[in-house]
């Protein structure tokens, strides 16, 4: 039989040249996709919802279970004048367990600029594959949420107010800045606490 071709009983079968097992470590590497924000939570889980945001196709949209940021600064960095279009970027800050997107990482791109890649590493920008919003700048321990994609509800009133909640207590890279913002709010030459202090024309106090 071994001469038409065909295996002796006790030959050994061949490997196959493709086989549906995982890459080694693929569930290591997309571990990412079960933890906050990308994770899908139940109702029980997520607790009331403060607020809501969307990417410009509102393909995209995460929901915010806090209503006031860790935090809100204006960033004057190049990278942020160069990613946003802008002379600065507004962000907000955010535990990441109190994000969380309605289709989990589906629909998002990802840009880890340290490694110049698109897979997903932190600190990682993300985006809508969609429209290319900007949707946030995802750290190792927190997000910085960019305000303008959030909807706010209620009055012409209540909006303010909780407009109010997420203004900047700080620009931060201000010796990077292209213009003069005189709002009185404190600046820093690099990062905030850890650079020295500018006034708004840019001098050192």
């Amino acid at each position: 039989m071994a001469e038409m071709g065909f295996l002796e009983p006790e030959a050994p079968l061949p490997t196959p040249a493709v086989t549906n097992n995982p890459p080694e470590n693929t569930l290591e590497k997309e571990s990412w996709k079960h933890r906050p924000p990308y994770n899908r939570q139940s109702h029980e889980e997520e607790g009331p919802v403060k607020l809501r945001a969307f990417c410009q196709c509102r393909k995209i949209s995460y929901i915010l279970r806090q209503e006031k940021p860790l935090d809100a600064k204006f960033c004057h960095c190049r990278g942020c004048q160069v990613m946003h279009g802008a002379p600065f970027q507004w962000a907000a800050i955010f535990h990441k367990k109190d994000i969380s997107f309605n289709t989990g990482s589906c629909g998002l791109n990802f840009y880890s600029s340290s490694k110049n890649s698109q897979d997903y590493h932190t600190p990682t920008k993300v985006s809508c594959a969609f429209c290319h919003t900007l949707i946030m700048d995802e750290g190792r321990n927190v997000c910085l949420l960019f305000p303008q994609l959030i909807e706010f509800e209620g009055s012409v009133e209540q909006q303010k107010k909780q407009r109010e909640l997420f203004k900047p207590t700080c620009h931060i890279f201000y010796e990077q800045r292209i213009m003069d913002i005189t709002d009185g709010i404190t600046k820093w030459s690099a990062m905030n606490d850890q650079s020295d202090r500018l006034d708004d024309s840019g001098r050192r106090i």
